[in-house]
């Protein structure tokens, strides 16, 4: 164990742990950008220093581990100055229209202009913006947005492991790229949209959930991704009172999955709210369905399932269950078939 204090208070902490989990774990406001529990310290966007007492210039709180005795502080004048200095370039060198960009309410550089007292981003040069890569269905990348922080490449490469994403050119050039720089619906991308969820500004956004709402309307609701059997913990993001989702991203530092999802889970959230859902049991009579109550479709069910077994026996009737049904239910489907109909033709989506 350690004591450090920071910003005044001490505290007793355990060894090996750095400035900025102390800091914040105390209260204190530090901001982060290239920084993320989940690809942790990248010391890149330098927004996150603070002054150490003895040091000689400031510290970035996201890798420095806290010494015994140190002494940090982390909102003086010379700190505050320079992060304003660092936000200010940043927003100088893209196109951050917070009025028009969907991350608005949800994004850590606006949060740290904000905190800093930035008001107005500073002037552009129109020959720097580049084209927006909207050739994926799932993921709209503007490159004027990217501060080049590193997170969804490492969220790419480390995290879930596909490799897709890298950093090109050099200097005023840099940026990051899909594979050897194709467009993303182009490259190997598999659609997961962990960068999307990395990302800290407006530079990736999921296409679908634009202008359907902004942050602070959404109502967030935690449950568990209907795909398959994983049991991968999301939030869904949900207008009122429509009632309906508008983007998802998972849950961050839930298990199993600590906030990723495959693309199913991510971005097939459609069918709650699609028009060509069933709302009531239908019969066909002729050539047409029909609705009916729930007392005559079972009657009708269970009439042909009793009738077809007794001509052709219980292995002339089969099931498939599904992914999106409780394990109870499931579970419940296959007691039925074997016990009941008396067969073994039982099946899962998720199995094929």
């Amino acid at each position: 164990m350690v004591k450090v204090t920071i910003d005044g208070r001490t505290v007793e902490t355990e060894a090996g742990r750095t400035i900025l989990e102390v800091a914040r774990e105390m209260g204190a406001y530090i901001p982060t950008l290239c920084y993320h529990p989940k690809v942790g310290a990248a010391a890149l966007c330098r927004i996150c220093a603070v002054e150490v007492e003895g040091a000689r210039g400031l510290i970035t709180a996201c890798n420095t581990v806290v010494q015994d005795k140190m002494v940090v502080r982390t909102s003086t004048p010379k700190v505050l100055d320079a992060r304003r200095v660092i936000v200010e370039l940043l927003l100088e060198d893209g196109n951050h229209d917070c009025l028009s960009c969907e991350k608005c309410g949800d994004c850590e550089l606006q949060d740290a202009a904000y905190r800093l007292g930035i008001s107005t981003p500073g002037p552009k040069d129109p020959a720097r913006l580049q084209p927006l890569d909207d050739s994926h269905p799932m993921i709209l990348r503007d490159p004027n947005k990217c501060i080049l922080c590193w997170r969804c490449i490492r969220g790419c490469n480390d995290v879930v492991v596909n490799q897709v994403l890298d950093m090109a050119y050099r200097g005023h050039r840099s940026r990051v790229v899909a594979d050897s720089d194709s467009a993303l619906f182009e490259s190997t991308c598999v659609g997961c949209g962990e960068c999307v969820q990395l990302c800290p500004t407006g530079a990736l956004t999921p296409k679908k959930a634009a202008h359907k709402g902004r942050t602070w309307d959404l109502e967030k609701v935690r449950t568990t991704c209907p795909y398959c059997g994983v049991g991968c913990q999301m939030d869904l993001h949900v207008s009122r009172p429509e009632n309906k989702v508008v983007r998802v991203t998972g849950a961050e530092g839930a298990v199993p999955n600590d906030g990723m999802l495959c693309i199913k889970g991510r971005f097939g959230y459609d069918f709650p709210s699609s028009p060509r859902r069933l709302t009531v049991p239908l019969v066909k009579k002729g050539d047409t369905h029909v609705p009916v109550s729930w007392e005559e479709a079972l009657d009708f069910t269970a009439s042909r399932l009793v009738a077809i077994k007794k001509e052709h026996g219980p292995d002339a009737i089969s099931a498939v269950s599904c992914a999106r049904d409780t394990n109870e239910n499931n579970y419940a489907m296959m007691k039925f078939m074997r016990a009941v109909v008396g067969t073994n033709n039982i099946d899962h989506c998720a199995r094929t």
